[in-house]
């Protein structure tokens, strides 16, 4: 039976990513309703204020005549008790005459936070939870991170040569990675609410920093410039899909420029930018989820206050040398080996001759 449990908690996990960047604040869900063996429907959360994936799989009930009295539901989050945009999962699974729910695991958000499994079982529906936990909680990083450490989930993303440098002394980095490697990293945007970038990264390439692909939403792009320092003119300026991150040091002048241009500003009242202070922040916009692309020393200002939950580190067969050339992450770094981030749960994947490494920091909850 374990097995089977998997085989259709493995269908709804693959049904969830359906959702990818759209359901934002919500989380990526499936749902798959199973009776005497075989699937008799099946949905997915496809769009924040739109159905639960619960609904939906109630909503696609297979062929005519199943019936899902006595049917068992898979869903990889625990299904909602509350009402939100939508009405309450748990009155729909009670309605249905479902006679088990096996759930992935519960939802960190206190407003369901085993409500939802409390009130199945008080309407005598059996319910199993932790099939297939990690998979799905993984799925929904930032939404489990979010909710249990009251923060933002932040991964790390660099391409770097061999010896770790991101850039020549010179200050030429285009391109270190090939095309392909770029492109996929580019991707990986969709999966998180917000891109942040320091303002070098934007005076030097003047990045797009969107996703590129309608079919995607694209992220909020965050930048610290505590000076407020960059040209209005900038490619990440061309919506206002943008919050600068900005100090003291930031005169009127200048920050009613950008709010002519209904850019959002944050100014914090100390001379440096804090990254406990800029998390805070994006906590209280219900931003769940950080990119962090660079520069290097904005990559190693996460490192140094211990706020890194993934890495994506990009290498290429290259060796650039020299003391003055830029090391992928800056800061203060690990002073003994013992302080060092390490990295678990890891995984590689090959672009042509680049190499990809992907693993969470020992520092995060997974």
């Amino acid at each position: 039976m374990r097995n089977t449990d998997e085989q259709f908690m493995r269908k709804a996990l693959s049904l969830a990513k359906k959702g990818l960047s759209w359901t934002r604040p919500n989380p990526l869900v499936g749902a798959v309703i199973a009776k005497e063996g075989k699937i008799i429907g099946q949905g997915y959360h496809t769009k924040f204020g739109f159905p639960h994936a619960e609904i939906e799989a109630f909503r696609n009930i297979h062929g005519l005549g199943h019936s899902t009295e006595g049917a068992t539901l898979y869903v990889t989050l625990e299904p909602c008790c509350h009402v939100g945009k939508t009405p309450p999962c748990v009155q729909a699974i009670i309605q249905a005459g479902i006679k088990k729910v096996v759930c992935s695991h519960l939802d960190p958000n206190p407003l369901v936070a085993g409500k939802g499994r409390d009130t199945l079982q008080r309407h005598g529906i059996e319910v199993e939870v932790s099939v297939l936990e990690q998979e799905s909680k993984q799925l929904n990083e930032g939404f489990v991170t979010f909710h249990t450490l009251k923060r933002p989930f932040v991964a790390v993303k660099f391409a770097a040569s061999l010896d770790g440098k991101i850039a020549t002394s010179s200050g030429d980095s285009q391109w270190i990675t090939s095309k392909k490697a770029r492109t996929f990293a580019r991707t990986l945007r969709a999966q998180y609410d917000a891109i942040l970038v320091g303002n070098n990264t934007v005076l030097k390439d003047n990045p797009h920093l969107g996703c590129r692909n309608s079919k995607v939403n694209d992220p909020l792009r965050i930048i610290l410039d505590s000076t407020l320092s960059l040209p209005i003119e900038s490619q990440v300026f061309r919506d206002t899909n943008v919050l600068v991150v900005a100090t003291a040091k930031a005169g009127k002048e200048k920050i009613q420029k950008f709010k002519d241009r209904d850019i959002q500003v944050v100014c914090f009242a100390s001379k440096t930018i804090s990254i406990q202070e800029v998390l805070t922040e994006l906590s209280k916009r219900n931003i769940q989820s950080i990119f962090v692309e660079g520069g290097s020393q904005v990559i190693g200002s996460f490192f140094d206050v211990g706020l890194v939950d993934k890495v994506y580190a990009f290498h290429a067969p290259l060796i650039i040398g020299g003391q003055g050339a830029l090391d992928a992450v800056g800061g203060e770094g690990a002073s003994i080996m013992k302080r060092a981030f390490a990295l678990h749960r890891i995984s590689h994947k090959h672009f042509n001759n680049d190499y990809l490494t992907v693993g969470y920091t020992d520092r995060s909850i997974f």
